[in-house]
């Protein structure tokens, strides 16, 4: 049965609803995996430290449009819930067009600064080549990543969430064609694996454009009404989500650094394996949240407070059921991810093993402060929602890596992690408890329930 954001689900049916957005972010994940195995195994280790070393520069782009995309869905989706479809696909239609312009403007000035740049974050003889490489195709269809992203969240306050589903799984599927294609066959090395990233950015961009461009009975395109306010709203409910992806950039330097200057580029290879492992699995945490926020939105400001506090323990108690699965599957799978993407035996291998078991430990704590923090997103509590996530992603984790490499060394690199997560859950416990907005309400205990 097909549901809208206006339904109130039961805990199945929210589940149902949610399971789109879920598979979506493992299957994108996921391909995010081939990508580095075809890299790792066809290219070589340092095509893979080159992919990992320009990170950062594509990070910010995803977070400028995670941020708009996060930060606008909880602003549209409130509208729709106050009965103003008008106003909400003026305001869609806005922050789609000022996100593209923003970009196209921003990635003119990083083909300017590119080898500063690059150099600036560890890029050094064959490396330095091949990220340039790479890094230059990517910039040129980051506007279609851009819109990739926006689309993917706003297909769910558009209540098809099986749509975006769709277009990530073509989308994945031609990527990794695309990867074998160019860089086995036709052997054109990291290159290949830029443009088989970029086709798949286009198949998503290209179908959510026809889509909300045709869809007159929804959320749709209309002529954008400029509204400062509503792009400093999404903004500011969308800062935690940009505070997320801006601060693992600058946590991904940190660990490529410190590597190279321990282990060289084998270590720079293993840490590319193991954040691309954690984005498997937090995927997971965070297609849930993407697939109920609009829901929380919605029911926010249509002050369905009773419903809201219900539906917001519910997901609670699933995510820490979940939480200790994706623990379990992270540890015993540690060895097998390390031989795929590395020769059994080598440096690279071993450092995958150990650390991918290290730091499978953070999965017992980062659904919950993932959960947490796109859930003060959704009821448009950008300033909690950001401290929760520079918390985990920055604060925190800065503090665990100086503490624990200083106590353990390269094992501490690895556990740094789930020090930052499990520091934050205290964090997160207490604003569920008492920030949650209908914790003011009178139906509802004054802590703001048992989560």
């Amino acid at each position: 049965m097909k549901h809208d954001i206006s339904t109130e689900f039961t805990r199945r049916q929210l589940l149902q609803f949610s399971l789109p957005s879920i598979v979506m972010m493992v299957f994108l994940s996921m391909y995010t995996l081939v990508d580095g195995f075809f890299v790792s195994r066809y290219v070589g280790t340092a095509a893979l430290s080159a992919v990992n070393i320009t990170y950062p520069i594509t990070g910010v782009f995803l977070a400028v449009g995670i941020m708009l995309a996060s930060g606008g869905c909880a602003v549209v989706a409130a509208e729709i819930g106050r009965g103003e479809q008008q106003a909400a696909n003026a305001h869609f239609s806005l922050i789609v067009l000022f996100a593209t312009l923003l970009c196209v403007a921003a990635l003119a000035l990083c083909l300017r600064f590119l080898d500063p740049m690059l150099l600036l974050l560890g890029a050094e003889g064959e490396t330095l080549k091949l990220g340039r490489e790479y890094i230059v195709i990517l910039l040129l269809f980051t506007p279609l990543s851009i819109l990739q992203c926006l689309f993917q969240n706003f297909f769910v306050t558009a209540s098809r969430p099986d749509l975006g589903l769709l277009l990530t799984v073509g989308s994945g599927l031609a990527n990794m064609v695309l990867d074998y294609v160019f860089i086995v066959p036709m052997q054109m090395g990291i290159a290949g694996a830029a443009l088989a990233t970029a086709a798949g950015y286009g198949i998503a961009a290209i179908g959510g454009l026809f889509f909300f461009a045709q869809n007159r009975a929804g959320l749709c395109f209309t002529w954008p009404r400029w509204d400062l306010h509503i792009l400093v709203e999404s903004c500011a409910n969308g800062s935690s989500e940009m505070v997320t992806n801006l601060s693992n950039s600058v946590v991904t330097v940190v660990f490529n650094l410190l590597l190279m200057h321990w282990v060289g580029t084998e270590g720079v290879a293993a840490i590319t394996v193991i954040l691309y492992c954690q984005f498997l699995m937090a995927a997971f945490f965070m297609g849930f949240s993407i697939g109920v926020a609009p829901v929380f939105s919605y029911h926010y400001g249509a002050n369905n407070f009773a419903y809201l506090r219900r539906t917001r323990d519910e997901c609670f108690r699933f995510i820490l059921a979940a939480s200790v699965g994706v623990f379990a599957l992270s540890f015993l799978l540690s060895g097998g991810i390390a031989v795929l993407f590395a020769p059994k035996g080598s440096l690279t291998a071993q450092l995958v093993d150990r650390g991918m078991r290290l730091f499978s430990f953070n999965f017992l704590f980062a659904g919950y402060n993932i959960f947490a923090s796109a859930l003060f997103t959704a009821l448009s509590d950008g300033k909690t929602s950001a401290i929760i996530s520079f918390s985990r992603t920055f604060l925190f984790l800065l503090a665990g890596i100086w503490l624990m490499t200083w106590l353990l060394g390269l094992d501490g690199l690895w556990l740094s992690i789930p020090f930052a997560e499990l520091v934050t859950l205290l964090f997160s416990r207490w604003y569920v408890q008492h920030r949650f907005p209908v914790s003011q309400q009178p139906d509802s205990p004054a802590a703001g329930g048992e989560y």
